[in-house]
């Protein structure tokens, strides 16, 4: 399946998500990069049936000012309802707070992290997105999320010395589907076997509806 992949912000370079997705192998996607927001456009965005979303609201490594306004994010929200699915991964939640057609399209939104420090994610049992994974512990962000819908489906939550968080969770919008999974600051996290379970999970999840 064709898939676009929006990554590169001034934390997260695109090398982080294009080492950490070609990781997983063959999971039936193609997967074409694109770091330079310019590059975007809701024409262009169509012809793909799946969007991976790996990137904060930073123009790329070097630039930090906002690349998506509302008029972006209302974009993003017509293309799910259209019948496409997204993926949010890790910094895709970060800095759209102040945006309400992100913030609610992801159904839950990044507000901060304390120092990277050990993090546990402790995938749900018996839950569909988690088959082949378990608990296991890293050194990650321990991303704090502010939900907005209390409807989502959680599979799975982050643990640490903070407390724990929403890690994990899918919803609908429209005829398409959302999927958001927020640890990975780094390739350990993106290449442990149980965080590589979860994720072809959750792009197999999407591709059931998009195409």
């Amino acid at each position: 399946m064709r898939t676009l992949v929006l990554c590169e912000d001034s934390a997260h370079p695109a090398e982080l998500t294009r080492d950490g997705l070609t990781g997983l192998g063959d999971c039936g996607c193609k997967f074409d990069f694109v770091a330079d927001p310019t590059e975007w456009s809701p024409e262009m965005m169509g012809e793909y049936p799946l969007v991976v979303f790996s990137k904060a609201n930073n123009t790329s490594a070097s630039d930090p000012k906002p690349w998506a306004t509302e008029e972006t994010g209302r974009a993003f929200v017509n293309y799910v309802r259209q019948g496409n699915s997204i993926l949010f991964l890790h910094s895709g939640t970060a800095l759209y707070k102040n945006l309400p057609s992100f913030r609610n399209l992801m159904g839950g939104v990044f507000v901060g992290h304390p120092p990277q420090c050990p993090v546990t994610a402790e995938p749900k049992k018996d839950h569909t997105l988690t088959a082949g994974s378990s608990d296991f512990t890293l050194k990650d962000e321990h991303y704090q999320m502010e939900m907005n819908d209390p409807d989502v489906d959680l599979f799975l939550n982050a643990t640490s010395e903070h407390g724990i968080q929403p890690a994990g969770w899918t919803r609908r919008e429209g005829d398409g589907r959302v999927c958001v999974l927020t640890p990975g600051h780094s390739l350990e996290t993106w290449y442990h076997p149980s965080h590589q379970a979860v994720l072809r999970n959750c792009i197999e999840w999407c591709k059931r509806v998009a195409g």
